[in-house]
């Protein structure tokens, strides 16, 4: 195979392909990449993670300020929970949504 120049060179220096596979991160890493990459990539579930950065909220809080049907909001909901950014606690009859430790690092880090 021919490269261009310095990509050769450079490419050696990393052990060549196999170097550079062996540097890759692992299936399971790259999966939990692309899952919260699909998480964060939707403007409701963008802004619900930052209703919930002001503070845990329940279900009709979050469906008023979004004015969606509860089944889109439950799927956004279940979106955001396995990517691990949200979690949500029975309290009686509802269910209060807050982030997680993850979910805070993650909007602490995106801030304006």
């Amino acid at each position: 195979m021919i490269l261009p120049e310095g990509i050769e060179e450079s490419l050696c220096r990393c052990g060549g392909i196999d170097g550079l596979v062996e540097r890759l991160p692992g299936d399971a890493e790259i999966e939990a990449r692309c899952i919260l990459h699909r998480a964060l990539a939707d403007p409701n579930r963008q802004k619900i993670l930052s209703m919930l950065a002001v503070q845990p909220l329940c279900v009709c809080v979050i469906k008023a300020v979004l004015e969606i049907a509860d089944s889109r909001l439950s799927y956004h909901l279940s979106v955001l929970k396995k990517a691990g950014l949200i979690q949500g606690e029975q309290q009686g009859n509802w269910i209060i949504y807050r982030l997680t430790i993850e979910g805070e690092r993650w909007m602490s880090e995106n801030r304006d």
